[in-house]
């Protein structure tokens, strides 16, 4: 009886397992049509700054306050809420490649994860994303912001470490790719400080920000 026991209970786990490895279709990029005209627009009517630092993402890019944030440096932001790393892919002409930029500092992954997108997956998008701009751009920095512990989405954390982990592993690999540590100013005490927070438990507050302004702020100082 125990042995059935067992048994059962290996072929759930592996089950699950199975079900969590296997790939989740990308939501409909369309969704972001009207912000990207937005930007469009914007672009049209007012000059961008040449060899800039582009932050792009999803949320934490677009309520990042970067030109307040890096007054030193010439700043563009083209972050659009709710996005997968699968969106900035799609729109890449209109987010990415027409900026020429210098640094990219980019941010997603968190609203993969919570969509129940595979660790590889998530991984693959963003290789295949960086693969693109390097050929691109070879000259590019690209600093990959960690997907940040946040208590909305503590369930998540452990899939999102391993993105993490796994993303830094494979930027150690290359020159122009970078990982800084934002993730970990955001935990106390192992756990995500709500005092950083947003009332939602997801989006970074002022003082959140200003956690993550005091250590990327040296490594654009060294990398532009």
């Amino acid at each position: 009886m125990l042995q059935k026991y067992l048994l059962c209970f290996i072929i759930c786990v592996f089950a699950g397992d199975l079900v969590r490895s296997q790939p989740v279709g990308d939501p409909d990029p369309q969704r972001f049509q009207q912000q990207i005209e937005t930007f469009l627009e914007w672009d049209a009517k007012n000059t961008f700054p040449e060899d800039a630092i582009l932050f792009v993402g999803s949320s934490s890019i677009r309520f990042w306050k970067t030109r307040r944030a890096f007054p030193e440096y010439p700043v563009i932001n083209r972050g659009f809420g709710g996005s997968h790393i699968s969106d900035v892919r799609h729109f890449y002409k209109h987010v990415i490649h027409k900026y020429e930029p210098s640094v990219i500092v980019f941010y997603a992954g968190d609203n993969d994860v919570a969509a129940d997108k595979p660790v590889e997956q998530v991984v693959d998008d963003y290789r295949n994303l960086t693969e693109r701009v390097q050929t691109d751009f070879p000259e590019v920095k690209f600093v990959y912001i960690p997907i940040k512990p946040s208590s909305s989405r503590w369930n998540y954390w452990e899939r999102m470490e391993k993105v993490n982990r796994r993303i830094k592993s494979y930027n150690q690999q290359y020159e122009q790719l970078f990982y800084v540590d934002l993730a970990t100013p955001l935990l106390k005490n192992g756990k995500p400080d709500d005092s950083l927070f947003m009332e939602d438990l997801l989006h970074l507050n002022d003082k959140g920000y200003a956690a993550w302004n005091r250590v990327l702020a040296p490594a654009l100082d060294t990398l532009y």
